[in-house]
């Protein structure tokens, strides 16, 4: 896979059949673009290329009291993409003045000069330039005299998966596991770094692995209980993970806390994948140590029960 993140050195793609988007979570939505992508440049016998930005232009032209949180880091976008087949990569610096662009000089400036296409695939409402100015009917009425073909994905295909980040994202922070999983096409998945915590759950025979995520902007499923799969160093454990502030123990600061099943290992500093399966419960508060106890007890059986 080549990854390019410099857009003013690009090679020349042999008959580039282009598409551009956030494809943040790499979802079954973009899966149908992605393989009408890879199919109409083997009809033309071209070169298929996926188009993305970082940031997230919505990280740039959004409210900024209201902050995004992505799906994907830049990596875990890449290797996805990977897995459906693509093997080209543009990466767009997305800046305020890159937003800005009319929509005609989007297509001059930067779809012409710098890929020139042989032909563009698009979902039915892909918008682009300022403020989403740009639509199908310039994207194909500019290639009449650009060379350059549009392909549109209509309605009824894309909608037939009615799936957007927004729907994965509220899913993810409501606890909805299995739906967030069926949008994606794979479950949610986030890494961390071991670190230091009070060391409170080994005192009552559940010791935890307390997370710190490196990517601020990365999205971190709501609070509460879940069933995990968790990688290390790429071997597969079985887990439960509390993602809250510890209300039994009056915890002042929201933390990630993964139980690993029948694991005894030092592994502060490394860094491991939690993977989510099922939502076991809501987070609540207990009377005391015992209580609590009792219930990870119980949460460990239907873990253990629902992760098979």
């Amino acid at each position: 896979m080549n990854v390019y993140k410099d857009i003013n050195t690009l090679p020349d793609f042999n008959k580039a059949v282009i598409t551009t988007g956030s494809f943040d979570g790499v979802h079954l939505g973009h899966a149908q673009i992605i393989s009408q992508l890879i199919s109409e440049a083997k009809r033309i016998n071209g070169t298929p290329v996926l188009i993305t930005f970082y940031p997230h232009p919505k990280q740039i032209v959004q409210i900024k009291d209201k902050p995004l949180f992505v799906l994907n880091t830049p990596e875990e976008k890449y290797e996805l993409l990977q897995k459906m087949g693509i093997k080209n990569i543009v990466v767009v610096p997305f800046d305020k003045d890159f937003s800005e662009l009319t929509a005609k000089k989007y297509i001059d400036d930067f779809l012409v000069k710098k890929f020139n296409p042989s032909l563009i695939v698009v979902g039915y409402d892909h918008r682009f330039g300022n403020n989403r100015e740009g639509d199908f009917s310039l994207l194909k009425n500019e290639g009449i005299h650009n060379n350059y073909e549009v392909i549109e994905i209509p309605e009824h295909i894309l909608k037939d998966i009615t799936i957007s980040s927004t729907k994965i994202r509220t899913a993810l922070l409501s606890g909805q596991t299995a739906t967030a999983a069926a949008y994606l096409g794979y479950n949610y998945f986030f890494s961390g770094i071991v670190i230091e915590g009070n060391k409170l759950g080994r005192t009552i025979g559940y010791p935890t692995a307390n997370l710190n995520i490196a990517n601020e902007n990365k999205l971190i499923p709501g609070d509460g209980v879940y069933a995990v799969d968790v990688a290390i160093n790429k071997k597969f454990y079985k887990g439960m993970m509390n993602i809250g502030n510890r209300p039994t123990v009056n915890g002042k600061k929201r933390t990630i806390e993964v139980n690993i099943f029948n694991f005894n290992e030092d592994i502060y500093g490394k860094e491991i994948e939690i993977t989510l399966k099922n939502f076991l419960r809501n987070e609540i508060k207990f009377e005391g140590l015992e209580a609590l106890k009792m219930q990870l007890k119980m949460d460990e059986e239907q873990a253990k029960l629902l992760n098979v």
